[in-house]
């Protein structure tokens, strides 16, 4: 059992970044994890990692060993998850991503909910708008939003995401309410600086004709729930979810506008890696994230 807990203590350190890390997460110290490390290297004959005070790199056979040492550990945990399916009960500790607007607003409200049902499951959620490369860092699933590049990962659809160009009362009392795409360039525009395009707005029109506008930034953003602030204090308008700003177009704090043009959809997707054995754990939380969010989402209810 030895070889087999320094094995998957290397492959911890190399997923984590750092002996510092990867003892976090197994809750051993610092000194502990560089011990199973130095005993595997022993044992092979062979140094796998190359340290130094700032950073971590692999030697060409310790990425070979880490490679096949993962696909190995993951057959044990799939073989293991077999198990607990048959159990029934979802367990053990669900690593997820998900863009920071949408994880805040939609999913740590839902939580609760989750540990009442699931009660031996346990979260880790990590925010962050960029996207994670699941299998290197170690996450068991996360939630993308827009359309997905073919890959290895698995998507399950979880319902659509639509766009709205909108903003604040005091706004457009100010400045006017554009009629169509084109007076846009007359306005405030404040874009979010991940979209594919930030500058280029496309529109379908009532006829169905196609219409695409670029605009002109006077505020970019990272972050689409500083976006709505701003948009809520009156500094301009912007195109952006209605997972964000549904609540508070229907509170009257924002208000949609070109109801007319049809803005862009996308869909919202949960995806994990491609596995023969889906863990219970995994497919437990993406059946209740389906059952929450639905055609059309409560933020689009009304």
């Amino acid at each position: 059992m030895d070889a087999l807990n320094d094995v998957a203590v290397f492959v911890q350190v190399v997923s984590r970044g750092s002996f510092t890390a990867a003892a976090d997460t197994l809750g051993l110290s610092k000194s502990v994890v560089s011990k199973y490390v130095t005993r595997l290297e022993d044992r092979l004959g062979a140094r796998l990692l190359n340290r130094t005070t700032r950073r971590l790199s692999l030697t060409e056979v310790g990425r070979a060993f880490f490679e096949r040492s993962q696909r190995g550990l993951l057959e044990i945990e799939e073989a293991e998850a077999e198990v607990s399916r048959l159990q029934g009960e979802p367990r053990g500790e669900l690593r997820l991503s998900s863009p920071m607007s949408f994880g805040i607003l939609h999913l740590a409200p839902l939580l609760p909910a989750l540990q009442a049902r699931y009660p031996e499951l346990t979260v880790d959620m990590v925010l962050d708008d960029r996207k994670v490369d699941l299998v290197e860092e170690g996450f068991d699933l996360a939630i993308r939003i827009g359309e997905l590049p073919d890959s290895s990962l698995v998507a399950r659809r979880l319902g659509p995401c639509r766009h709205v160009v909108c903003g604040s009362p005091a706004y457009f009392a100010r400045n006017g309410i554009p009629q169509s795409p084109e007076d846009l360039s007359q306005h405030a525009v404040i874009t979010y600086r991940y979209a594919n395009a930030p500058d280029e707005w496309h529109f379908l029109a009532a006829d169905g004709g196609h219409r695409q506008v670029t605009v002109t930034s006077r505020i970019k953003m990272n972050s689409s729930l500083a976006l709505r602030e701003a948009l809520l204090n009156g500094a301009g308008v912007t195109l952006t979810p209605t997972f964000v700003v549904g609540a508070d177009i229907r509170a009257g704090r924002l208000r949609a506008v070109l109801q007319g043009y049809r803005a862009m959809e996308v869909s919202i997707y949960a995806v994990y890696p491609q596995r023969k054995h889906l863990s219970p754990k995994i497919r437990a939380f993406v059946d209740f994230l389906a059952e929450h969010i639905k055609d059309p989402p409560c933020w689009d209810a009304d």
